[in-house]
């Protein structure tokens, strides 16, 4: 597996991770997450609002890995902004996964006035220890200004959309992460499947000998990010993680920039 990215802090994240948006149930999230641990994935991904933190950490706990030796994220729901209530909400989400510590936590969006409040909330978790690393969800670069202007702690991580049908959108936020030393994670990288049989795609994967899917994820890897896919399908989960051993050619990688 690829190497990691170290983070601004020293922490290294692993090079590639294992969503569980719209798993919706825990016991359905605990088995997507039991079946990724196994194929060898060490970064999880939930959030509050995904409904499964729990079945998440059950899966963590069950699959006999050391706690640390795997990358665990969740994130602040929108609600839950504002200082007080983002430390309750950073509590709740320890006591569903049930951990001492979380390695990275995100505000999930920029999306009211109270996620000044809750930036300060997340230095003070960070501060002492509960989590590792700390960053941001969905922030676009006005965002990210706002929080370097009136804070010392640089976010970690940006994790927005990133895959090729939205790379000029996204192009000034990566560009503005890779300046300021934030480490961008890419969710949907695989588009939630809808361009999957792009007929470019489908000719870069012919010419690698890849899958579609396997092409997608090596372009977001090749551009820095941390993709993040997630499936239920075991076959295809561990398909998706074995994208470090070929890589695109710059012309490839310039003609999914153009999608």
């Amino acid at each position: 597996m690829g190497q990691g990215h170290t983070l601004n802090n020293g922490l290294v994240i692993p090079a590639i991770g294992f969503g569980t948006w719209q798993i919706l149930l825990n016991g359905k999230a605990k088995n997507a997450v039991a079946e990724a641990l196994k194929a060898g994935y060490r970064l999880i991904d939930t959030a509050k609002i995904y409904g499964n933190e729990k079945g998440v950490g059950q899966a963590i706990r069950e699959s006999g890995i050391p706690r640390e030796e795997i990358f665990l994220t969740t994130k602040l729901w929108n609600s839950d902004q504002g200082y007080d209530s983002a430390i309750d909400a950073f509590d709740d989400s320890l006591a569903r996964l049930g951990f001492s510590y979380i390695d990275l936590y995100l505000i999930h969006w920029p999306a009211t006035e109270r996620r000044h409040d809750a930036w300060r909330a997340l230095q003070d978790i960070y501060k002492v220890g509960r989590a590792k690393a700390i960053g941001v969800s969905n922030y676009m670069v006005e965002h990210l200004e706002e929080v370097l202007g009136e804070s010392e702690v640089v976010p970690a991580v940006n994790q927005i959309e990133f895959h090729p049908f939205v790379y000029r959108r996204q192009q000034p936020i990566l560009a503005f992460c890779k300046a300021h030393n934030i480490v961008v994670e890419a969710y949907s990288p695989l588009a939630r499947g809808s361009h999957l049989n792009h007929p470019s795609i489908t000719e870069v994967a012919k010419k690698v000998g890849k899958s579609n899917a396997q092409v997608m994820l090596r372009w977001a890897i090749q551009h820095d990010t941390i993709p993040i896919p997630k499936s239920t399908n075991p076959d295809r989960i561990r398909e998706n993680l074995a994208v470090f051993d070929f890589e695109l050619a710059k012309e490839d990688m310039q003609r999914l920039n153009n999608l």
